[in-house]
């Protein structure tokens, strides 16, 4: 499988992991102390060919995560689920099989700017996402659902409008969270 985009990863691990994968470029961010060289080289990245940002589903990976979205508006978006992350208690896109790395790339989201969201902070009230019993779970299983990876309740809303989720989108996922936990009090 041949990327046309430039991967944003976090080090040489996640480097070997994605070429492992599939055919592609990558651009290390060397950790979430991103600094300008980097960001200048991620900015010719999404002019000439495009970006995807793959890094870690974890805060100093979500951290790398909004600085290039603010930095460099546009960029697709790909995200893992923390489970299929994780080896020895350690959290990274170097620790993905092969086959995971290729579902996340063939799924990515790319975001939106200034763009207003159809789901209201109500929605999300209602749907158990900010106010409630297990909303830390739903909110990681409504990620995962949606492929828009893990967010706090403050950012969940931005999040939605960004990778333009449809309130269609957004009830679909909502339900089958609804229908897991009910299979789980069985």
């Amino acid at each position: 499988m041949k990327i046309k985009e430039v991967i944003v990863v976090e080090g040489r691990d996640d480097t070997a992991a994605i070429k492992r994968a599939v055919d592609a470029d990558t651009i290390e961010t060397g950790g979430s102390a991103i600094n300008e060289v980097t960001l200048r080289k991620i900015k010719i990245a999404q002019e000439k060919r495009g970006v995807i940002v793959f890094t870690d589903p974890d805060y100093p990976g979500e951290r790398i995560r909004k600085i290039i979205s603010q930095n460099v508006p546009g960029c697709k978006h790909a995200f893992i689920k923390r489970a299929d992350a994780m080896k020895k208690r350690k959290v990274g896109v170097e620790h993905a099989t092969p086959e995971v790395i290729r579902e996340a790339l063939s799924q990515v989201k790319t975001e939106f700017l200034e763009v207003e969201s159809e789901i209201t902070l109500e929605d999300l009230v209602q749907a158990g996402m900010i106010v409630g019993t297990d909303t830390k779970y739903r909110r990681t299983r409504l990620g995962e659902i949606l492929g828009i990876g893990y967010s706090n309740a403050k950012q969940l809303i931005k999040r939605l409008q960004m990778f333009q989720i449809s309130r269609d989108e957004f009830i679909a996922a909502v339900d089958q969270i609804e229908v897991e936990q009910e299979e789980a009090n069985r």
